[in-house]
Parts: C-alpha cells; sequence; structure tokens
C-alpha cells in the first residue's frame, strides 16, 4: 500500500512515517505540507529520523494525493476537509484522525466518501474503541437513572475541547440509552449552574503538561458509581491503528467507516 501522510512534519505525521516505514506492505508514497512550510523539499525519511527514502515533502495536493493509494490526515479541521475534497478528486482513500469539525466541515468529509473509502476516528486505539463499546452497553444497561460524565485531560498545546475521544464516549452512551446526544451534552460547568437536570452527559476537559490522553465516563448513581477509564502513554498507539486503518481501505468501496470497523468490533463509528 502506498501511504502518503498530511501535515508530515509535525509530531504526529513524523510518527506517522515511522509506522508506514515499520509496516510490512507498505511504503511511504508522499507528504504534504503547507506552502511555505519550511519543510517542504525536505526528505520524508530524513524527516522521520530514518534513512533517506527518497520521496519529499510536496506542497501540491494533487501530486501527493495522485500518487498514493491512501492519505492519512491529522492535520487541523480546515486542511483536512480540503485535503478530503483532494482525496475524492483523485481516487484516494483516506484516514481521518483530526478533531474539532463543525457540522459543515464533517459534510465535507461526508461528500468525500461518497466516492472513495474514509475512515474516521476522534481516537485510532484499539483500548479506546473497546472502551466506547463498553461504554454503550453500561449506559443502556444502567438507563437515565445513572448521570454520566465524561471526563478528559490532554497536553497543553491542544486546540480543541473536549477532546474528540471524549465526545465519542459521550456518543457512544447517548446511543446506548436512546437519547439525542446533542440535546443532552453538557459543556464545562461555571458559576451558578442549578441542580444537575435528569438525562444529561457532562463534560469536563483539563489541559496540562505533555498528557497523551486520559478519558473517563462515569456513571453515578445514589450511593453507587461506575468509572470506566483509558490512559494513553505513548501517542504511537494512535499512529499504529491509523496505519492499520490505512492497510484496511484496500479494496473497500466508498463510505465512511470507523475504527470499529477496522477492528471488526461492530456498531456504529
Amino acid at each position: 500500500m502506498r501511504i502518503a501522510i498530511a501535515g508530515a512534519a509535525g509530531r504526529m505525521g513524523r510518527m506517522l512515517l515511522k509506522q508506514v516505514s515499520e509496516t510490512e506492505g507498505a511504503e511511504i508514497a508522499g507528504g504534504l505540507e503547507a506552502k511555505g512550510a519550511a519543510a517542504v523539499g525536505e526528505d520524508l525519511g530524513r524527516l522521520a529520523g530514518l534513512e533517506p527514502v527518497g520521496v519529499t515533502v510536496s506542497d501540491d495536493p494533487a501530486a501527493v494525493f495522485g500518487a498514493a493509494d491512501v492519505v492519512i490526515d491529522f492535520t487541523v479541521p480546515e486542511a483536512t476537509v480540503a485535503n478530503a475534497k483532494a482525496a475524492a478528486e483523485t481516487g484516494c482513500a483516506m484516514v481521518i484522525g483530526t478533531t474539532g469539525l463543525s457540522k459543515d466541515q464533517q459534510a465535507g468529509i461526508e461528500r468525500a466518501a461518497e466516492k472513495v473509502a474514509v475512515v474516521q476516528a476522534g481516537n485510532m486505539s484499539l483500548g479506546v474503541n473497546l472502551l466506547m463499546q463498553t461504554a454503550k452497553q453500561v449506559a443502556a444497561a444502567l438507563g437515565l437513572d445513572w448521570d454520566v460524565e465524561v471526563v478528559e485531560m490532554h497536553h497543553r498545546w491542544k486546540i480543541d475541547a473536549p477532546s474528540g475521544t471524549a465526545l465519542m464516549l459521550g456518543r457512544a452512551a447517548a446511543e446506548g440509552r436512546g437519547q439525542d446526544h446533542d440535546k443532552v451534552a453538557v459543556g464545562g460547568r461555571y458559576g451558578h449552574t442549578g441542580a444537575r437536570k435528569k438525562g444529561q452527559i457532562g463534560y469536563a476537559a483539563l489541559r496540562g503538561g505533555n498528557v497523551v490522553g486520559e478519558h473517563s465516563i462515569i456513571f453515578a448513581t445514589d450511593n453507587e458509581r461506575v468509572t470506566l477509564s483509558h490512559t494513553a502513554t505513548d501517542r504511537a498507539i494512535f499512529a499504529a491503528g491509523a496505519v492499520r486503518a490505512a492497510m484496511w481501505t484496500e479494496g473497500r468501496p466508498p463510505g465512511l467507516y470507523g475504527m470499529v470497523d477496522v477492528l471488526g468490533l461492530g456498531g456504529e463509528r
């Protein structure tokens, strides 16, 4: 599989390049950066701390997508939407780990998925996706009499909140309880908020240090509390999951897929 990386010079991009180089049956097909970026023209192998691979960073999306079977994108919403359009135009599959997309931006991803296979997930680790499925089952079993709160912590550089993974957990709980997530979700509380309303799904986002990712979903009722948690200590788990998803797209028809599809866990993204 010829795999290209959008945002190749970033922390995650370099890790993805290394992961591709270590994956049997995969090769580095290209790397994309914004026009004027300092890394443009650099060998992608050297960029990842490896031996040269003879492929350099480009600022031409059409060229990068045209040379690849699949592109992995962990960039920012605006770039991801533009890249999804390029993927659809060139017939290249895409794996998206970008979070914080607006409804309009998500609609752009879904339009691209009408033409090519797109795997999109707020978190690509096996553990988190198992946690998501478990949260859905627990929420269904406990029902609306149990309060649901999602707590997450990430490094100081993260620019969106709550995290994509936190939203995945909240949506899984809402689905398990038969709720419309957007109607019951409550963001960070501050000031005189009044009593908690039955059926709400609350979120708390913490930022600090170099925390890779910590997520907990708490189910609480009178005199009882159940907490499901996941801790990531190395972002390499996300790179490994993303490359696994990229390999999985081979031969897949157009459509919007999730890591539950890639991992064969069943259910919906």
